[in-house]
């Protein structure tokens, strides 16, 4: 595959803080049947639903193991959200925003904004009133080359809102890398994960401050990705990978560097190092969790779940997903 050029823009990380884990995990696999299930949920029914590479919407039984394919779409299925009847809206990569209704039959509801084609839809998440909220990452690259944005830097994310009657605003814009999204329980604000921002945003829709952005979490010592408001009440966050001191010495020098590196053959560059890694938050922002497996037998984690205690990941890279119980 031909390599790109980047075109690097300037930034300052903040210096990385890392308290470490807070406790053990257990860890089973479940095989999806197919490979990269890049978003986990949960349904109402407490099964798990995920996409894979080939396109197919699959639910699994966290217990069992039992999969059935609940619909192709014939793109590359992200994230997802569940509905009480049983559909998902699926943020597919090659698509847009989908509908997959209970019969398995797949609507397009989303392919272009502002008249341009919709590229790299992330997550999403849907209001009672049926507003749905979802994020594109990036306006510069596609999914098999998604590191080009981690070293351009291009902040080209955004938060996009599709209105009951089909109508498309874009909320936020110049985002850097916008990835998961959490809509509060009372839906007065979203919660967006800025991958390469290393942060995590909440942006008000009611009250007073509507219209706000500030952020919850910052300086996260790793790569947010996918997010889940689980029944204990928390936020819970993938860490993709966590961060890289090369990169982070990079971004404020002249992008010239970062050009340089680009270039290098792929076993020479920067490469995500394999962890599986989550952490939870509360509302506020404090740190309540941070669990990790190290171990290199689950890696690449872009997603998380929770339900009953139970946590279920999600990665871009492997063939199952994983099951972790937290320890005590």
């Amino acid at each position: 595959m031909t390599r790109r050029l980047i075109h690097p823009r300037r930034w300052s990380p903040p210096a990385v803080t890392d308290p470490g884990p807070t406790g053990p995990l257990a860890v089973r696999r479940l095989p999806t049947g197919g490979h990269g299930p890049e978003d986990v949920v949960f349904d109402d029914q407490g099964k798990i639903i995920t996409g894979t590479a080939d396109g197919r919407i699959v639910r699994i039984d966290p217990a069992t193991g039992d999969r059935t394919v609940l619909a192709e779409t014939g793109g590359r299925p992200l994230g997802l959200h569940p509905r009480p009847d049983g559909g998902v809206l699926v943020c597919d990569h090659d698509r847009g925003l989908l509908e997959v209704r209970p019969d398995g039959s797949v609507e397009v509801l989303v392919d272009t904004v502002d008249g341009e084609p919709l590229t790299f839809a992330s997550n999403v998440v849907q209001g009672l009133d049926g507003t749905i909220w979802f994020t594109t990452s990036t306006s510069q690259w596609h999914l098999d080359q998604h590191l080009g944005d981690v070293f351009e830097h291009s902040n080209t994310g955004r938060l996009l809102r599709r209105d009951p009657d089909g109508a498309v605003t874009t909320v936020l814009s110049g985002l850097k890398f916008a990835n998961g999204l959490v809509l509060a329980p009372d839906e007065s604000y979203l919660l967006v994960a800025e991958t390469t921002g290393y942060r995590v945003q909440r942006h008000w829709l009611t009250g007073s401050r509507a219209g706000d952005t500030e952020t919850l979490v910052g300086n996260l010592p790793g790569f947010p990705d996918n997010m889940w408001l689980g029944g204990d009440g928390l936020v819970w966050v993938a860490i993709a990978a966590p961060r890289n001191t090369l990169l982070d010495r990079l971004l404020p020098l002249p992008g010239f560097l970062r050009l340089l590196v680009w270039n290098l053959p792929a076993a020479l560059r920067p490469q995500p190092v394999p962890i599986a890694w989550v952490m939870a938050f509360d509302l506020d922002g404090s740190r309540v969790h941070d669990l990790r497996v190290a171990d290199g037998s689950y890696g690449f984690v872009t997603s998380v779940a929770e339900r009953d205690g139970v946590l279920v990941l999600g990665s871009l890279t492997e063939d199952d997903v994983a099951v972790l119980v937290r320890g005590t």
